[in-house]
């Protein structure tokens, strides 16, 4: 009974399924009115409904996220993380800021990597927009309450995008003799990021991580209802196609 209840909760009382089943009804109002706009209503709001759902989500992000596998070996020099996104003036543990998170997850894997390879981590990331914190600023700080000691961080805090983060980082590779740099991001965003770095003629060992998607398409009933977390992971699958394709042509 609470599955099904669930079900209906989500499904007609939350955003964006409200709105799709509102629209929904508009259209059929205007069948019933004989009004001719009505199956130009109702095929917008189905294509909006299929851009709502974690079908759709999972069907756009396995392509990015499949491109890259984490080495069983990495053996580079150097993990470099990039960031992504931060909170300027919230409480944490160490004190004040913290990562989003994506950049959380990533740097759980960077936390991982040093442990296992002893190298020094490079966190890439500035105060992209003027209420949110520096990222490597704040994302040094959170590895530093981790116990990676000082000496073993380095941070670029100027860039404010994914190409900025490449040139910016590309610099201080050069002139400390980092040869292997080991890339972790976000699995959607790593073949973006390969393409940024490629570039500024820095190779790079991608680590995947942050994985917003199973390996395997396995559905369920609640991958075709609408939900805000669905749009949401859309949006970051558009968004890195549309990366891809200015990669390439600029």
């Amino acid at each position: 009974m609470m599955y099904f209840l669930k079900f209906i909760y989500q499904a007609f009382f939350l955003p964006p399924g409200i709105f799709i089943f509102t629209f929904l009804g508009i259209g059929l109002w205007f069948r019933y009115k004989k009004e001719r706009c009505w199956k130009l209503i109702v095929v917008l709001t189905c294509i909006f409904y299929l851009f709502t759902t974690n079908f759709t989500a999972r069907l756009l992000l396995m392509p990015l996220e499949q491109r890259y596998e984490p080495p069983k070996q990495p053996g580079g020099d150097i993990i470099v993380m990039l960031g992504a996104g931060a909170h300027a003036d919230v409480p944490n543990v160490n004190g004040v800021g913290q990562i989003s998170g994506y950049g959380a997850n990533r740097l759980l894997t960077c936390v991982q990597l040093y442990h296992q390879l002893d190298v020094p981590i490079l966190v890439s990331g500035g105060q992209v927009f003027q209420g949110s914190g520096n990222e490597a600023e704040i994302a040094k700080t959170t590895l530093l309450g981790l116990g990676i000691p000082a000496n073993k961080i380095l941070v670029e805090k100027e860039s404010l995008n994914t190409t900025q983060n490449a040139q910016y980082t590309a610099r201080i590779l050069e002139s400390r003799g980092f040869t292997r740099p080991i890339l972790v991001t976000s699995a959607f965003h790593m073949a973006r990021a390969i393409g940024q770095f490629a570039k500024v003629r820095v190779a790079v060992i991608p680590y995947p991580s942050d994985y917003q998607t199973n390996r395997r398409l396995f559905l369920t009933v609640f991958d075709f209802i609408p939900s805000a977390d669905a749009a949401e992971k859309i949006s970051l699958a558009v968004k890195e196609y549309i990366g891809l394709l200015a990669v390439r042509w600029y």
